[in-house]
């Protein structure tokens, strides 16, 4: 079994592979104050509720890949392999590790860790030229070539950092759910903040792909867009470019990462 865990700013997502097949998954909150040996309880109490794992942490898994937006949370997780899987092989995304992507940016070590595993995935499942968009904390737009290389992206506000500044920026505004409501034109407060929201992004990510994707190919009916993150399902039936939705393309790009790399190790 093949552990991966993706760190983003917001939530930390987990994943369970069987060869190449997802067969467990945990969302969990991102903490940077929890220290590795709170990380290592959570651990064991989530994956101690898996029929193909042990009840001792460790037990049953192979290999454990980790990427992570957070770096204090990086260091954490990195005392975890250390202590607790110590004879699991553990692939760390960072500087050096190999993924088979080429990054074409002017700095390529200010790119996410994240954002270059989802464009390992992207390439590995659609080829390119492709544009993924991920709708976490941030919304990113991140384009790989025909040839499979990272060329850029885009880093727009991500929605439930949006629904937060209405509500504390706008007097007579609160936090809402982010639910489509029933109509476009809201008959309510809610509403009326839940449209601009859900058919605001919706626009957000029509205009935005459509502008690299004229970019990136002299076809732009050639570029698949693939939609990844926990709230790209809000949005997904309001968007016109949006081709495939692969809820966990990051930790598919994780999966492939380890397996590029642990023959190295």
């Amino acid at each position: 079994m093949l552990l991966t865990i993706d760190v983003g700013n917001t939530h930390t997502v987990l994943g369970l592979f069987d060869g190449d097949d997802i067969v467990e998954h945990w969302r969990i909150s991102t903490d940077a104050r929890r220290t590795a040996d709170e990380l290592a309880v959570l651990l064991q109490g989530l994956m101690g509720m898996h029929p193909l794992l042990g009840d001792e942490l460790g037990d049953g898994i192979d290999g454990i890949a980790i990427c992570a937006t957070v770096p204090s949370v990086l260091h954490e997780l990195r005392e975890v392999t250390r202590r607790y899987y110590g004879d699991v092989p553990a692939v760390l995304v960072e500087p050096g590790v190999k993924t088979g992507v080429p990054i074409l940016t002017d700095n390529p070590k200010e790119v996410g860790a994240d954002r270059i595993i989802n464009a390992v995935a992207a390439v590995e499942l659609y080829g390119g030229p492709a544009i993924v968009v991920d709708f976490g904390t941030a919304t990113t737009f991140d384009a790989v070539s025909a040839r499979g290389e990272y060329v850029g992206g885009v880093i727009a506000p991500g929605i439930e950092i949006s629904v937060e500044a209405l509500g504390v920026r706008g007097a007579q505004l609160r936090k809402i759910e982010v639910a489509r409501p029933r109509s476009v034109i809201g008959k309510n407060t809610v509403e009326a903040m839940q449209s601009g929201i859900i058919y605001g992004f919706a626009g957000q990510v029509d205009g935005v792909v459509s502008r690299m994707a004229r970019e990136l190919a002299e076809d732009p009916d050639d570029v698949t867009v693939i939609a990844t993150g926990g709230l790209a399902p809000m949005v997904l039936g309001e968007s016109s470019v949006i081709d495939e939705h692969e809820p966990w393309l990051t930790l598919v790009g994780l999966r492939l990462v380890y397996e590029r790399n642990v023959s190295r190790m």
